[in-house]
């Protein structure tokens, strides 16, 4: 089913090493902000069935209950939105209550994602956050309080000054809490971010390939012993917990954004909505031009997002399913290219399904750029 995506812009403060659309709250803003976002789900309205929706940003947890469960509502009035639908809001730990949280719950959403990234206070400072560890720690206890059954923990791997024993002390602070789903990002230092030029002047440095190779292989093993299931190169749940919003971006799927900046991917065509809030609202109220980018996705263009996106995945690609969808033979095609990485132990052909060994999960850029064909040039 069809998937929908809300991008909430605001934020209390810019953390240091973001990259995403995202600025600083402003009330009245945000008022109208709530008001377009609404207009534009009606504006797009389709009636067909969805089954997620999730509040990304920025801080979406900035909004009030009321203003989410009117978005929840246009969603529901717009689209065949399931009863059953997972409705996911992103959180950060500093800004919530129990009360806060029981509102939300009441408003729609079943499913919350805290930004916590570290649970070590020197980290957080060293990545602007405005929580300290012991506040995420008790935002996740309100969660539970306020009836959330399905809450999912970001951490941050490879920051600044970072060693493996601080990264597993982290890990172990998660485990403790039991959180019914965990992703685990590595740090990308964008090169315009004020993280950048922090490090240089501080002297702090990142710690060697090799570091960061066990703090990914070591964390995924703790994980698998205190019972998640990895499914993503990324990301791990409980049973019947993985995010199935998410999959969709994994698996091939179709969804809908909406908000500044969001984008959609609809029956081959990508689009992206115009990135500024003020001109966001401008373009939505009196129902002006919205769309900033369009893209006609060829079928190439298809068959390689999906083999990216479907080999990050544990269980990765059927070949037959890839050679109904796209008619090619992935192994007939790819086979003599990816065998090394099969001959070192990185990739895993058999049972019809091409998948990462963990080990290659750490490589995985290396083995999906075997997927990528020059552009067939038309003849003159």
């Amino acid at each position: 089913m069809l998937g929908l995506y809300v991008h909430v812009p605001f934020c209390a403060a810019i953390c240091n090493y973001c990259n995403f659309n995202r600025g600083l709250f402003q009330a009245e803003l945000k008022d109208r902000y709530v008001e377009a976002v609404c207009r534009e789900i009606r504006l797009r309205a389709r009636g067909v069935p969805a089954d997620t929706l999730f509040f990304g940003g920025g801080t979406p947890s900035m909004l009030e209950a009321e203003e989410v469960g009117a978005i929840i509502q246009a969603c529901r009035d717009s689209f065949d939105l399931a009863a059953a639908a997972e409705v996911t809001l992103e959180a950060n730990p500093e800004g919530v209550t129990v009360e806060r949280l029981a509102g939300f719950r009441e408003a729609g959403v079943n499913r919350l994602s805290f930004g916590v990234q570290s649970f070590r206070d020197d980290e957080l400072r060293r990545l602007t956050r405005l929580h300290g560890a012991e506040r995420a720690v008790t935002a996740f206890r309100e969660s539970r309080a306020a009836g959330f059954d399905n809450v999912s923990l970001d951490l941050m791997m490879w920051l600044p000054q970072q060693t493996l024993a601080q990264w597993l002390e982290s890990v172990e602070a998660m485990i403790e809490l039991g959180p019914d789903h965990a992703s685990l990002y590595m740090l990308e230092v964008y090169p315009n971010s004020p993280l950048r030029e922090q490090m240089a002047r501080a002297e702090w440095s990142l710690a060697p390939d090799d570091d960061v190779a066990d703090m990914y292989l070591q964390s995924m093993e703790r994980l698998d012993r205190a019972g998640y299931q990895q499914y993503e190169i990324s990301n791990v749940a409980r049973p019947g917990r993985r995010s199935r919003h998410n999959l969709k971006y994994w698996t091939d799927g179709e969804w809908l954004g909406f908000g500044p900046g969001a984008h959609s991917t609809i029956d081959g065509m990508r689009t992206r909505n115009v990135s500024g809030t003020a001109d966001y609202v401008a373009a939505v109220v009196p129902g002006g031009p919205l769309v900033a980018e369009t893209r006609r996705l060829s079928p190439q263009d298809r068959m390689e997002e999906a083999l990216f996106t479907g080999l990050r995945l544990s269980e990765g690609l059927s070949v037959d399913a890839v050679r109904a969808h796209y008619g090619i033979d992935l192994w007939a095609e790819f086979g003599g290219e990816l065998q090394p990485f099969r001959d070192l132990g990185w990739l895993i052909y058999d049972e019809g399904r091409l998948r990462l060994t963990r080990a290659g999960m750490l490589l995985a850029h290396e083995i999906m750029a075997v997927f990528i064909r020059p552009a067939q040039k038309p003849e003159a």
